[in-house]
């Protein structure tokens, strides 16, 4: 083990242990990484058709769940960040991961849109069980969810020059 991974933000436990957490850590913001895509996929695959009723309820529950995912992303990733075998050294001088968390940053802010959007819908369709959003409205909440779709391609992008090229 290199004299980096020995440092590992003053994480307590014995080698083996440091490598342990490292693993479960990256496993579980990889997998919740993987639920994330998954769910912008479904959403943005669902606003391609009509906005009818069941859509919108799926759409809410997906919204809900990407929510939810991209929360524990961020707690997962920060607990890589602190206690992962690269230590905070790494990652807080990264350019990269700077980069990264930006783009997660942006994405994060631009779900915004479509999350108001969903409620304002849910709402009106309680209001009136025919509602159906309008065709320009749905368009629009494609966009920005293709637009987080090609953020999250950029993450992938910059998650694989942090871990190869570092500090350039």
């Amino acid at each position: 083990m290199s004299a980096r991974n020995n440092n590992c933000a003053g994480y307590p436990g014995t080698p083996g242990t440091r490598m342990l957490t490292d693993l479960l850590l990256a496993s579980l913001h990889h997998l919740l990484f993987f639920a994330l895509i998954a769910m912008l996929v479904s959403e943005s695959a669902l606003l391609r058709g009509t906005v009818d009723a069941p859509v919108l309820q799926r759409l809410a529950r997906l919204d809900a769940g990407y929510g939810m995912v991209a929360g524990l992303l961020l707690a997962v990733g920060l607990l890589r960040v602190f206690y992962g075998i690269k230590g905070a050294d790494f990652y807080l001088h990264n350019p990269w991961f700077h980069a990264k968390l930006g783009c997660f940053v942006l994405a994060g802010l631009l779900s915004i849109l479509p999350t108001i959007r969903f409620a304002r819908w849910r709402k009106a369709l309680h209001a009136n069980p025919q509602f159906v959003p309008a065709a320009p409205e749905v368009a629009s909440m494609a966009r920005i969810v293709r637009f987080e779709l090609a953020l999250v391609a950029a993450i992938l992008v910059f998650a694989a020059m942090m871990a190869r090229y570092g500090g350039f």
